[in-house]
């Protein structure tokens, strides 16, 4: 029985990429590739060397087959990933921009065997999904639906209880809640359960009712995190520990900036794997800077993540 170093949940979608920039109403080509945040740092994660589990369900359909055999390839433990005959795998359009700037992105995920997650698909109790390091979870499972998000929570609860490390990206997705209020108290309660926060600076401001990125660190830090990761966008971050002061992680230049999306998870990554190594929060803060920095110079939102070699060259 082989226990992950990290466990994570999540839903995995077929991504369609523009293969020319314009509104997506006009665009005629597109290029199939992967999408899902937790994927996206179980995959970058996976590249580093860390054996790592994903918890999902994906549709009895190419794109799900699609899915299965990129997991696969990329080398995750697929032992709780179910194929679920009644709906389909979610999928989303991402536009192609030019400037810089964050694409249009469409998502058609309602329904999907993701979002039928449940208290059934939680790891037996001693399991080797119950066992790894870290728990990494972020606030779209509980978005998608009721059931997904009591699993999020068990999860949460059981790691937290058996002294394992959780991680927590808010990731927020505003259209799949049905208020504001709704998603502000789920998200924070969700957060509350976990030691490390890595919000974006606009998230905490939301979330928090905080301006600066040191009020938002100590929001959680007064709910119980131990260590909180404001992302700032290209000025880096801001990285504050329990009973220690904050500091801001200066952010890496970049060259050409090709498509934003994914950058979060790839600074996940950067945070998680320092963690993980042994890394100081501000190391750590730093190496999710320069992943972060590496993944808006490529397409797709996994192209651009780093195996070891390629990390230690940048």
């Amino acid at each position: 029985m082989q226990i992950p170093d990290v466990v994570t949940m999540g839903e995995a979608m077929a991504l369609m990429i523009a293969r020319q920039p314009g509104l997506l109403e006009e665009v005629r080509e597109f290029e199939r590739a992967t999408a899902g945040a937790e994927l996206n740092v179980a995959v970058g994660l996976s590249r580093l060397g860390f054996q790592v589990g994903y918890i999902s369900s994906l549709g009895q359909d190419s794109l799900g087959r699609h899915l299965r055999a990129f997991m696969a390839a990329e080398g995750l433990d697929l032992r709780h990933l179910r194929t679920d005959e009644r709906y389909p795998t979610g999928f989303m359009l991402k536009q192609m921009v030019a400037d810089g700037s964050d694409p249009q992105v469409e998502y058609f995920r309602r329904g999907s065997a993701a979002s039928h997650l449940s208290l059934l698909d939680m790891p037996a109790p001693g399991s080797a999904f119950q066992q790894a390091r870290l728990l990494h979870l972020t606030g779209i499972s509980p978005a998608l639906s009721t059931d997904c998000g009591e699993l999020a929570f068990a999860l949460a609860r059981q790691a937290r209880a058996d002294g394992r490390l959780v991680s927590f990206d808010p990731n927020l997705r505003p259209r799949l809640w049905p208020s504001r209020e709704e998603m502000i108290a789920t998200i924070n309660a969700l957060a509350s359960q976990a030691d490390v926060v890595m919000p974006g600076l606009a998230e905490g401001r939301l979330l928090t009712g905080c301006e600066d990125a040191a009020g938002i660190a100590d929001w959680y830090l007064a709910r119980g995190a131990r260590h909180v990761v404001v992302k700032l966008g290209p000025e880096g971050a801001y990285a504050a520990s329990a009973g220690g002061d904050g500091c801001i992680v200066p952010g890496l230049p970049v060259r050409e900036v090709v498509d934003t999306v994914g950058a979060g998870d790839g600074f996940a990554v950067g945070v998680i794997s320092g963690l993980l190594d042994g890394l100081s929060l501000s190391d750590a803060a730093a190496r999710g800077n320069a992943i972060g920095a590496r993944v808006v110079q490529f397409r797709g939102d996994c192209e651009g993540l780093p195996t070891r070699a390629q990390l230690a060259s940048a």
